[in-house]
């Protein structure tokens, strides 16, 4: 499977809050790294850490839609850049949700080989009534 189709399938297994289908279409030696995260994991490797990472995740956002989607080819076909956009609302607090991301993906033989995931931990944390958290976090970073 190429690399948009892999991950238009990857889309919809996340609307049907499908985890573990979503895991396996990444290769069990995989890498995806989170460059922007703040009070979560930067990096995962294998696909067991990231479906362990995604077990709950439909239990924290209830995504309902991806309205803004852009897949971008490179001149190696083994890897896209897609921008797009999450919807939905954070299950915590019902507040909705929406989270913008550029996304780096590198497949081989027919799986997510490695992910590059660029969101905004602060609206991350916003989302999910966590900003508070982070902004406490920040502080003590810089007064340490």
């Amino acid at each position: 499977m190429e690399a948009a189709e892999l991950f238009q399938r990857a889309l919809d297994l996340l609307l049907a809050k499908d985890m573990d289908g979503f895991a396996d279409l990444f290769a069990p030696d995989c890498t995806v790294e989170f460059p922007f995260a703040e009070n979560t994991p930067a990096r995962l490797t294998g696909r067991e850490e990231l479906r362990a990472y995604l077990a709950d995740y439909p239990n924290r956002m209830d995504i309902t839609g991806f309205p803004s989607v852009a897949v971008h080819r490179t001149t190696d076909p083994s890897t896209i850049v897609v921008e797009f956009t999450a919807r939905g609302r954070t299950v915590a607090t019902g507040a909705d949700y929406e989270m913008r991301y550029a996304s780096v993906f590198v497949v081989r033989d027919g799986a997510f080989a490695e992910l590059h995931d660029y969101w905004s931990p602060v609206r991350a944390a916003r989302a999910s009534g966590a900003l508070r958290e982070l902004a406490d976090e920040l502080v003590g970073e810089v007064r340490a």
